[in-house]
């Protein structure tokens, strides 16, 4: 069963599928789970009493120290960085009509990794900051890959090709940059590539979660045209959708949704590639919008980084090493699928 919101002029409708609601509820519950772990185990353990009394103003000094100003802005940057990349992934696999079309494999997450290294590594007395270096690299290499795709429209097959190149060659310059740096200065970029929800502020918090307050109804609106677009270019023409136009601004808002995670939290691997399946999987009648998309990432993120706190202790690993090896194996998986499905 499915019911559709529509908007007066039927130019947006948002459905709602109680599969769908029971998913993103059950995925919520997961992430709360997650999060509850995180603020009340560690070095200072504490219940989640003692954690309530504190967000209410009532909890011990040291303990108040504790957990909003570490252990909380972490956990609100990890669910938000999840949220964005999931959306992200969901909007450039719709756009690209391929499981592979993520913004770290068609190279807006190493463009934003290029930019923060040039702040880092060459432009160090730079006014610039290394998250606005990071948005400005990959909104410039998503503009490049558009551009060089672009042949009276963009195709997901050419996206995702050109996509893969341009990702090769910022690699290399990545690589370069890092060559030519100072000792100190390349261990400390390559700690920020790595990707890390470690040290995280509220100065991180407030502007990704700007960004998902802001552009996540956008998306979720868009989704009927997202629907559309995943059926072809002539069908969705034929509905009366501006193809174009349309791609146009959901690529615009998926570069914005990796920019901002990747400059809040470096270059995570494979979230933005794995949300969306693992959602489309959860949901499967009529697959999984980029909302489902969001909370699957939000959980899985949050669920990464509480493994690589925990389950290799004293040694603790920075969450993008835990998505890293998670989605490479299921990488390895998914090209293994989709290479029987040919023969």
């Amino acid at each position: 069963m499915t019911r559709a919101l529509r908007s007066r002029t039927g130019a947006f409708s948002v459905r709602v599928r109680p599969r769908a609601l029971i998913v993103g509820a059950l995925l919520a519950a997961v992430t709360l789970v997650c999060g509850a772990l995180i603020l009340t185990t560690g070095d200072f353990p504490a219940t989640v009493g003692d954690v309530l009394q504190v967000l209410t103003g009532d909890g011990p000094r040291g303990l108040e120290i504790v957990v909003t100003r570490f252990r909380l802005p972490r956990l609100l940057v990890g669910i938000g960085v999840g949220a964005a990349l999931g959306a992200a992934g969901s909007i450039f696999q719709s756009i690209s009509r391929n499981p592979l079309g993520s913004p770290d494999v068609i190279g807006f997450t190493t463009g934003s990794a290029t930019g923060a290294l040039v702040v880092l590594v060459v432009a160090q007395d730079s006014p610039v900051g290394v998250p606005v270096g990071a948005i400005l690299g990959g909104v410039g290499s998503a503009l490049l890959v558009y551009l060089l795709a672009y042949r009276r429209g963009v195709q997901g097959f050419r996206l995702i090709l050109v996509g893969i190149g341009v990702s090769s060659v910022l690699a290399a310059v990545n690589a370069f940059l890092l060559s030519r740096a100072s000792l100190a200065d390349a261990q400390g970029a390559q700690m920020w590539l790595v990707g890390s929800l470690s040290g995280r502020s509220w100065d991180h918090v407030v502007p990704v979660w700007i960004a998902l307050v802001a552009l996540l109804p956008a998306v979720a609106l868009l989704g009927k045209r997202m629907s559309m677009l995943e059926m072809g270019d002539e069908t969705a023409t034929a509905r009366g959708v501006p193809v174009e136009r349309t791609r146009l601004t959901l690529v615009v808002v998926g570069v914005a949704l990796t920019a901002v995670a990747t400059a809040a939290a470096g270059p995570i691997a494979f979230v933005a590639l794995a949300a969306p399946q693992v959602a489309h999987r959860l949901v499967r009648v009529g697959g999984a919008g980029p909302m489902i998309s969001a909370l699957t990432g939000a959980a899985l993120l949050v669920g990464a980084d509480l493994a690589g706190q925990r389950l290799l202790l004293p040694l603790q690993l920075p969450v993008g090493l835990s998505t890293g090896a998670v989605g490479g194996l299921y990488l390895v998986w998914l090209l293994g699928r989709e290479w029987r499905r040919q023969w």
